[in-house]
């Protein structure tokens, strides 16, 4: 039995934890996965190479790389199921459902006032929730299903938010070309309640913090949610001040970036 860990710069929220757990669903030689997100590390235990390993982080793209491996036993009692992602606990199921709602229900007011404003970093930032929502649907769902339907769960995922992402580059395109008179108001005001919401989350997070791995680990607030938040409320007093839509198109452009990455990733590891 080998312990590896693995230096994982891009790793920082609990959806990159969610979708490398999901890169080793059905994988018998890996035993146990340890996330800590705060230092980006990735600690496995398994009885397959460390070669192996790798080739499941590699397509993710989070430019992991092997820091140490050694050699080490294990009683039956410390080696842990990976292949379920919400363990036998109501709590926890509850915490991911109300997570799920937040964000969907977020998704809905951001894209809607994203229209409304002429703001493509809202619509881009509504994408972003989407896409959290689309990762907490599928812990929920995956629970008691066979590894080919889980699978299967996360490639709808994946295409559905590929194809969103898709259209914030078309409204980025779009807006360029055809000209939009962002409301800056608006803009700062829904990233303001969006902020709250990812707030609320790492407060229902940080309550099941004695509950599994994946809970201990997610209490930890998502960098990216909270950077596109900001970056949005900054952009919107950009074009408040100068009066030009260009600082809503970059953010909208930035955002859709991520999204589109975490889309290529969801489909890389559900193939």
């Amino acid at each position: 039995m080998k312990k590896s860990t693995f230096d994982v710069p891009k790793m920082d929220c609990p959806s990159e934890e969610k979708l490398i757990r999901m890169a080793f669903v059905g994988q018998d030689e890996v035993k146990n996965l340890e996330f800590d997100l705060k230092n980006r590390k990735l600690s496995v235990v398994h009885i397959n190479s460390t070669g192996e390993i790798l080739s499941k982080l590699e397509p993710l793209n989070f430019g992991a790389k092997l820091e140490k491996s050694e050699e080490i036993e294990l009683d039956s009692d410390d080696v842990l199921q990976i292949a379920k992602d919400v363990e036998a606990n109501p709590n926890e199921a509850k915490v991911l459902k109300q997570m799920l709602v937040i964000n969907a229900l977020m998704f809905v007011i951001e894209i809607l006032i994203g229209f409304i404003a002429q703001s493509t970093g809202l619509i881009a930032d509504a994408m972003d929730m989407f896409a959290d929502a689309t990762v907490y649907g599928i812990s929920l769902y995956a629970v008691g299903k066979s590894i080919q339907l889980q699978k299967k769960s996360a490639r709808l995922s994946g295409y559905m938010q590929m194809g969103l992402a898709i259209f914030a580059f078309i409204e980025v395109v779009r807006r360029f070309y055809f000209g939009s008179e962002p409301l800056a108001l608006y803009m700062m005001g829904i990233s303001v309640v969006a902020l709250i919401a990812n707030v609320t989350c790492l407060v229902l997070i940080s309550k099941q913090r004695t509950g599994t791995v994946h809970m201990e680990a997610s209490y930890i607030f998502s960098t990216n949610d909270v950077i596109a938040n900001v970056g949005v409320i900054i952009a919107g007093a950009a074009v408040y001040f100068t009066k030009s839509p260009y600082p809503d198109l970059v953010i909208g452009l930035i955002i859709a970036i991520v999204v589109c990455r975490g889309a290529f990733a969801i489909l890389k590891i559900s193939k």
